[in-house]
């Protein structure tokens, strides 16, 4: 570890802080139906949108038609993404001629980008054409982040409002986001991409010959519009195959930092919304220092992990750390720092290949996915998911005292904890299930690269990162075949949708509920007891539910590892 790389580390933080209030104050207004500073050039599009589709936007839904209105949409979504990647042989834009995707291909992508994961059994480049990665994903990429967000905001209201019957409007909530958020952050954004060197074109590839004389064909097209959003939205899904390793997706220095602030950004401002909505910032601020606390913990183990190297590597002469499948243009520091960021939230984008770090480098993102990805998570999606974890620790605050636990004015009741904790026990199940049964169906043990602790990693990863719709990737696995295409869909519908329903369930019942104000005996929740206790409570749930699957992968490889130079 160097000086350098922890300035690097240091400035990125600042950065991420200094967004949070003016990105808060500005997401606010805008789900509160207040004037902004585009409302000008938005308010008449939104009026319109409203119009075509029919929709009162002053009249709000029940937080069970908020859902099912939701589940409509990404049926559509799914429909139309699935039908555009089966006939894209027959479709404009596709100069390099790709042919229909694979069914079972094709039903794994579409749910992947419906569900905000961008999991990739293809390579962007050789199979998707132009027209499938802007009408199909890019297109995803917007809708599902907006739909992470309101749902966010769903929650959020639960707190908020008091004996109301209400908790907003889907479809008034995932255009204004649209509008007022995400297309006004990611059309700069894209304009810068293309400034740092990324390709944004239309026209065929192009054909070069290298110095040695060979042919070689250079894949192009609409990359940065797609990128911007992919980061922002933590959608992850590159236009290339080697993703933010790619220096069509990844060019500089500074194109880095972006992205890796665009990952963090939305994520961390919701803690300032969630702030404001209740009334009291500093609520806030206290989930955001959980999220930071449990996030500079994985930087210093992966950084040191890393940079520490292996003892394989050591004995060789090859000191300065583990460098393998890292770009020199990043090194050591960067590619840490984004492998932790991109597991964090739910986003998914690799700037190095996971598949090459270290035992225990490699073990944090998994142990990020495995908590939930709570730590900042994907938009929307890490927000709901901390809070879920706020309603256990509050909980067990409660039991502490003897008294019904309170969290901002809201009695938490025996519901609330029921669907808190079946929304987190269905993540484990999950990937320690698929997990279970890829370990001994042939055909799935067969595409592992790595026989052995690691071959063993890596299945966990592809089903931790499916399940908490992450969509990175060991990568020395095949994960383009029928059995993992399907099974991994699976895992990733129920990874969103089977947590997304529970929260709204609770935001149901906690905006029915009356505002408590707050007594002698009310624990407080904005202050550093209140931080150590979640971080504890997260910290517990993780070990008990969590750790036989990291003990089984990458500690039982780093033990491995010892013991092969030992012996």
């Amino acid at each position: 570890m160097t000086l350098n790389g922890w300035i690097q580390i240091a400035i990125y933080c600042v950065l991420i802080v200094a967004l949070v209030k003016p990105l808060g104050w500005y997401m606010t207004r805008v789900f509160a139906g207040e004037r902004t500073f585009l409302s000008p050039v938005f308010r008449p599009v939104e009026k319109a949108l409203y119009w075509v589709g029919g929709v009162d936007e002053a009249k709000e839904q029940h937080w069970l038609t908020y859902t099912v209105a939701m589940l409509f949409f990404h049926v559509g979504g799914f429909l139309i993404l699935y039908v555009l990647m089966r006939v894209q042989g027959l479709l404009p834009f596709n100069p390099a001629g790709m042919t229909a995707v694979a069914p079972d291909l094709t039903f794994n992508t579409a749910i992947s980008f419906i569900t905000n994961t961008n999991w990739q059994n293809y390579g962007g480049e050789s199979t998707m054409s132009y027209l499938v990665q802007m009408l199909g994903l890019t297109h995803q990429n917007f809708l599902s982040a907006a739909t992470g967000i309101v749902l966010a905001m769903v929650l959020i209201r639960g707190f908020a409002r008091a004996s109301a019957k209400t908790v907003g409007n889907f479809w008034v909530d995932i255009t204004r986001c649209t509008l007022y958020i995400l297309i006004p952050i990611c059309v700069p954004y894209a304009l810068f991409l293309v400034w740092q060197g990324m390709p944004q074109t239309l026209g065929p590839y192009v054909d070069a010959t290298t110095l040695e004389g060979a042919k070689q064909t250079i894949a192009v097209g609409p990359v940065a519009s797609q990128i911007a959003i992919k980061m922002l939205g933590t959608n992850g899904g590159g236009f290339f195959n080697a993703n933010a390793a790619h220096p069509f997706e990844n060019p500089t220095a500074l194109s880095n930092l972006v992205q890796i602030i665009s990952i963090f950004a939305i994520g961390a401002a919701l803690t300032n919304v969630f702030g404001r909505m209740v009334g009291n910032q500093r609520q806030g601020w206290a989930i955001l220092a959980v999220m930071g606390i449990l996030f500079l913990a994985g930087v210093v183990v992966c950084y040191w992990a890393e940079a520490a190297g292996t003892t394989g590597l050591n004995a060789l002469g090859l000191t300065g750390g583990n460098m393998e499948g890292k770009e020199l243009r990043f090194g050591i520091p960067l590619s840490a720092l984004f492998a932790v960021i991109t597991t964090d939230a739910s986003c998914g984008a690799v700037n190095a290949m996971h598949d090459s770090f270290t035992a225990l480098g490699g073990m944090v993102p998994l142990i990020n996915m495995q908590l939930g990805e709570i730590i900042v998570g994907g938009v929307g999606a890490g927000m709901y998911g901390m809070l879920l974890f706020v309603i256990i620790a509050i909980f067990v605050a409660g039991l502490m005292v003897g008294r019904t636990p309170e969290y901002v004015g809201k009695k938490i009741e025996a519901k609330e904890v029921k669907m808190a904790m079946l929304a987190i026990l269905v993540l484990p199940l999950m990937y320690l299930g698929w997990t279970a049964v890829a370990t001994v169906v042939p055909s799935a043990v067969a595409s592992i690269a790595n026989p052995g602790p690691h071959g063993f990693s890596e299945i966990l990863y592809l089903y931790t990162s499916s399940d908490g719709n992450n969509g990175s990737a060991f990568a020395g696995i095949n994960g383009n075949t029928p059995f993992y295409n399907v099974t991994g869909a699976v895992a990733m519908f129920v990874g969103r949708f089977f947590m997304i329903i529970p929260a709204m369930a609770i935001a149901g019942s906690l905006v029915t509920k009356k505002s408590v104000p707050p007594s002698a005996g009310t624990f407080p929740t904005d202050g550093g007891l209140f931080v150590g206790l979640v971080v504890g409570v997260i910290a517990i749930i993780g070990g008990l539910t969590f750790f036989p699957a990291l003990a089984l992968g990458p500690l039982v490889e780093h033990l491995a590892m010892i013991a092969g130079t030992l012996f």
